[in-house]
């Protein structure tokens, strides 16, 4: 930018600003340009008032991983707010699959450009591809790599390579680790509703007359709200009419209790229920004290699904989360009585599987017809807690059969063994929402953001403490808490 200095004589004698001084001052500075102490005075005046009104471009880049995934980590109203508040513009690189079109950010002041390469910040929702990525820019956006997964590691590598900076939302969290930023809700919600649906797929498969052939996948319906009252008919359907004898009890089953559980429950809710605790589920089966006209519902802890190796110690929680190693699974035990289990933990190979290829051998190979019908893996860990969950699958294609006979997956509901709906990108399913709910968390992280200095040392480069933390690569190398991830990549 050139500035062109102003006539001594508009500048007041003995006007300099106190920020001024020492550089108007320095003899040597004076000297070394040919500027008397009005004409500096004047420049510096000038860049005064252009700085303030320089503005960051931050970008939003369109997320093409599948047809399915049309979230926005910005939603209009809030890109609006922003822009109205803060000095930046946004660009976002134009969609037609998107929630929310091109023509609603550009009536909020956004711009559609295809491309982001001037925009020093961009924000995303899932992996962004090699040849996306400019030198020493900063990315924004849930980069699966934490755990060293090897399809995401020569991302990493580019990144790297460019010099860019990576912050992952996964890591964002305030001063007691809790996560600012998530899905999980909304992960929840999706899940339940197409665990309810693919129940429905394999009743129907089995010629039982059954409510749950009424609902719909999550990605069928106009809006979550669509989606609530078409559930609360069925559970009407279920007050009313009862279910078939052979079914009852039906048992739903929740793994954790976090907010993907909280988020399933929401919508299992819906129906009418009544709630087991884990440790009862034996004696409710041996009473036989249960009705047709409801279902009922077991939320499992930690301390309900393992236990120390040695049995001369005592469970605690704390003690399994540092050591895992030493606690083994019991979850076969509650297998049995489950008709669906909706698992929603956080897993890592550390951790004891909760359900094994051997552990529904047992229960699908033997001489009774087992209650299991379908496991909704929210989680999906591959080959995880949950062992038969061997691949995620995709809306159009959402469930496959783990058949226990022939030891492989089979698309559909038919098989020798449980129905496994594994959709990993489940808060897509109800875009609005998740956007809406994320973009609400976000939008007050943006300005913090943008004041970032990104030019010096990882130390001194002014971001809140909650957003810092979550800086995996910063000006292309691994910061302290991520240095773990070398031997990955």
């Amino acid at each position: 930018m050139r500035i062109q200095p102003l006539d001594d004589k508009s500048v007041p004698s003995g006007a300099y600003p106190k920020e001024t001084q020492s550089v108007v001052k320095s003899e040597e500075f004076r000297v070394s340009i040919g500027l008397t102490h009005r004409r500096i005075y004047a420049i510096i005046l000038k860049l005064l008032q252009v700085i303030p009104h320089m503005k960051t471009l931050i970008g939003i880049r369109k997320e093409d991983k599948n047809q399915w995934e049309r979230r926005v980590p910005l939603i209009p109203s809030h890109v609006k707010e922003l822009i109205q508040n803060n000095p930046l513009e946004v660009w976002l690189q134009p969609s037609s699959i998107r929630v929310f079109s091109d023509q609603d950010y550009l009536r909020e002041g956004a711009r559609i450009e295809e491309d982001l390469s001037p925009c020093s910040i961009v924000f995303a929702i899932k992996e962004i591809p090699l040849d996306f990525f400019n030198k020493e820019k900063v990315y924004i956006f849930f980069s699966h790599t934490i755990k060293g997964q090897p399809h995401n590691m020569p991302m990493i590598k580019k990144m790297m390579d460019l010099g860019c900076t990576l912050i992952d939302y996964e890591k964002i969290a305030d001063e007691k680790g809790q996560r600012l930023l998530f899905f999980g809700k909304q992960a929840g919600q999706a899940g339940m509703i197409d665990t309810l649906w693919a129940l429905g797929q394999r009743l129907d498969h089995e010629t039982k007359e059954n409510p749950f052939s009424a609902v719909n996948q999550a990605c069928q319906y106009a809006s979550l709200v669509e989606a609530k009252e078409e559930i609360e008919k069925v559970g009407w359907e279920i007050h009313e009419h009862g279910l078939e004898p052979s079914l009852v009890p039906v048992v739903c089953g929740f793994a954790g209790y976090g907010h993907v559980s909280l988020g399933a429950q929401e919508i299992f809710d819906l129906l009418p229920f009544e709630e087991i605790a884990p440790g009862d589920i034996l004696s409710f089966f041996e009473s036989k004290n249960y009705a047709s006209n409801k279902l009922y519902k077991t939320v499992f802890k930690e301390e309900d699904m393992v236990e120390p190796i040695d049995p001369n110690v005592r469970f605690k929680l704390q003690d399994y989360y540092d050591r895992p190693q030493r606690y083994r699974s019991t979850f076969d035990s509650h297998l049995p009585y489950l008709t669906v289990l909706v698992n929603c933990i956080y897993w890592t190979p550390a951790y004891p599987r909760f359900v094994t290829k051997e552990s529904l051998k047992r229960l699908f190979l033997g001489n009774t017809e087992p209650r299991l019908r379908v496991i909704g893996d929210i989680s999906c860990d591959i080959e995880g807690s949950v062992e038969v969950t061997v691949r995620a699958t995709m809306p159009d294609n959402p469930v496959f059969v783990y058949d226990l006979v022939k030891d492989e997956a089979r698309d559909g509901v038919e098989g020798k063994g449980p129905v496994i709906m594994a959709i990993d990108n489940l808060p897509a399913e109800i875009s609005l929402e998740s956007s809406v709910f994320f973009s609400a968390a976000l939008k007050s992280l943006v300005p913090s953001i943008i004041r970032g200095d990104f030019s010096g040392d990882f130390e001194d480069c002014q971001l809140p403490e909650s957003v810092k933390k979550a800086v995996i690569l910063y000006r292309g190398k691994l910061t302290p808490d991520f240095e773990y991830m070398k031997k990955f990549i």
